[in-house]
């Protein structure tokens, strides 16, 4: 028996990594933006002006949150339309 639980338990974070990459490919590019927003962020800390440090950690982690999210969300728009309307038969 090849049991799915087995396999995903011994496989290293790598591996797990590309794996999910292949299963999801939108799932690297919102960790990119993620990413980009996170360092955007951290150039721009000095000219945030009068605004505290934990209202403006707020501020960005929310942007960094929203623009993952909205990677993922058109990754699953564009799963849907491949294999719901493109679907060939």
């Amino acid at each position: 028996m090849n049991d799915p639980r087995m396999y995903y338990e011994e496989e290293s974070q790598s591996e797990r990594l590309a794996r999910k990459s292949k299963e999801t490919p939108f799932f690297p590019i919102a960790i990119g933006i993620c990413l980009a927003a996170i360092g955007y962020g951290a150039y721009a800390f000095k000219n945030r002006g009068k605004m505290s440090v934990s209202v403006y950690l707020m501020h960005l982690r929310v942007g960094a949150q929203g623009a993952a999210v909205g990677s993922l969300t058109l990754g699953l728009i564009y799963t849907m339309i491949n294999e719901r309307l493109l679907k060939k038969k």
